[in-house]
């Protein structure tokens, strides 16, 4: 359940998973704080110890885990761990904010509609394993599409294969290098996740399908 928060309004717990610097976890905590997003980050969970948007998150008060399936005995050790700490986080939403893992399946079982990510490119296309960062803004540009863009979806056992909630289109400029388009792309994933992320939390897709 939802608490109120000293407005008066829901407040959900959420976890972001990251793997850098956090560009979009930063959005996410502003928009929190500003009162657009009906959420409090309450964990911030990273695959890499040295991703800067651990330092991002500290800054901000909030717990963080570094998260290395390698340091348990088993896979199944590892990942009841991990759903272990996000119950004792009473979390109740996850946003992926360029996490390069998949997660694994207890997770996505046990928040099963409560999981977001969101991805640089208009799915279906450049999506799946190894397809991040500018590894995406490079296969647009090589593929000579005229629009690429930014879709936030739900998250299931599969690389960038979930429901999409919401994406926006960013032209494709002839003199574009990976660089110039991912800035204009990043810009709009920080406009566009809270938003989406607030809705899925408000209630706002439950009536459509998974």
């Amino acid at each position: 359940m939802h608490k109120e928060n000293m407005n008066g309004s829901l407040s959900a717990r959420i976890a972001v998973f990251i793997s850098g610097g956090g560009s979009n976890l930063q959005a996410l905590i502003d928009a929190s704080r500003s009162g657009l997003l009906h959420g409090e980050i309450v964990l911030v969970i990273s695959n890499l110890r040295k991703a800067y948007g651990l330092e991002r998150a500290r800054k901000g008060d909030i717990d963080t885990f570094v998260f290395k399936k390698k340091k348990y005995e088993s896979l199944e050790a590892a990942d009841a761990d991990l759903l272990a700490r996000l119950k004792q986080h009473k979390v109740e939403y996850i946003a992926l904010a360029g996490y390069l893992k998949l997660l694994p399946d207890n997770v996505v079982k046990a928040f099963h509609g409560k999981i977001t990510n969101i991805h640089p490119a208009l799915l279906p296309k450049y999506g799946g394993k190894g397809m991040f960062g500018h590894h995406v803004h490079e296969a647009v540009l090589a593929s000579g599409d005229k629009e690429s863009g930014v879709s936030i979806h739900l998250v299931d056992e599969i690389y960038d294969s979930g429901r999409i909630l919401h994406q926006v289109k960013v032209p494709v400029l002839p003199d574009d290098t990976p660089d110039s388009l991912a800035a204009r792309v990043l810009e709009q994933e920080h406009k566009w996740y809270a938003r989406i992320l607030d809705k899925l939390i408000r209630g706002e897709y439950e009536n459509q399908h998974d």
